[in-house]
């Protein structure tokens, strides 16, 4: 993907120009009915980055988005956090449905300025990951945000005042606090999925360390790029499964292999930390102490 390919839009005022909305109300926050959005054809295959929060549920739309690696046809319902500098892509158009539905909520970070959401909005794991696992809904989970939304709407179209923007903050963090619950649940429910990752984590790992080619330390970065996932949405994703992070996953089969190094080959600590992709023996028997409370040679000697 290349720099040129991509739009940026750089306020909420010119993403209602660019679809053909009227003036949004407040030019720091806004929200519209996706059913009501005319789509164009023109968006066909385009990059967009935007310098907003934008967050939405849409159905039917007769489009395919691409986000990290995957792609979602929204036939279901489909949620989606995009946090500024994110990019995603349309990719197709088909034949706009016209029982498509949902809406767009788009949050200028200058809204959030001066609030404790303004710094705690980037702790959400989704919006670090939103780009590689959307969040599907039930009915009632979709009921219960649809809610919320409404409530934002109804208070930012009104007459403002100086309770305003302190009501508004508080029901995007209630809407942020549900979908961060909605979340867990889509870990623990996609049980058949969520296992197979895991399945995967170990095959990665194991074949990274019974590679000769490879030099180093398998890395969250990598294990998570081999899934075509973010490294804090994976780490969470196995968390939930495990309780353990995609570190500990690493550290965990790499002590697997360096026990059986040791009880199995003569090779030195040295060589065994250098065969494991470290570049100091004292990083190996240090974290090897760690996890077993055992030094290497302590741990070899009590094979003999």
């Amino acid at each position: 993907m290349s720099q040129n390919q991509i739009h940026r839009v750089k306020s909420i005022a010119e993403f209602h120009k660019m679809k053909g909305l009227p003036s949004p109300q407040h030019p720091l926050i806004s929200l519209f009915d996706y059913g009501t959005f005319e789509c164009s054809t023109e968006i066909n295959h385009k990059n967009f980055v935007f310098d907003f929060y934008h967050i939405s549920i849409k159905r039917s739309i007769g489009a395919t988005f691409k986000y990290g690696q995957n792609h979602y046809d929204f036939d279901d319902g489909v949620m989606f956090f995009i946090a500024p500098n994110q990019v995603f892509g349309i990719e197709t158009i088909e034949e706009i449905a016209s029982t498509k539905s949902g809406w767009v909520l788009m949050i200028h970070p200058d809204f959030l300025w001066n609030t404790p959401l303004a710094g705690t909005i980037k702790h959400y794991d989704f919006f670090d990951y939103a780009v590689h696992e959307a969040l599907f809904l039930s009915e009632k989970e979709e009921t219960i945000l649809n809610t919320l939304v409404k409530n934002i709407e109804m208070e930012y179209s009104g007459n403002l005042d100086k309770f305003t923007q302190n009501i508004i903050i508080s029901q995007i963090e209630t809407l942020l606090n549900y979908s961060d619950r909605f979340y867990q649940r889509q870990f623990l429910t996609r049980k058949v999925s969520n296992h197979k990752v895991l399945e995967n984590v170990e095959r990665i790992i194991d074949d990274y360390f019974n590679d000769d080619n490879t030099t180093g330390l398998p890395t969250v970065q990598f294990v998570a790029d081999s899934l075509n996932m973010s490294p804090m949405y994976l780490s969470s994703l196995l968390k939930s499964l495990t309780g353990q992070t995609t570190q500990q996953h690493i550290h965990e089969k790499l002590i697997e292999k360096a026990k059986e190094k040791l009880s199995t080959t003569a090779l030195t600590v040295s060589e065994i930390a250098f065969d494991l992709g470290f570049e100091h023996s004292q990083s190996f028997s240090k974290l090897f102490k760690v996890k077993t409370n055992l030094s290497p040679l302590e741990f070899r000697s009590s094979f003999n």
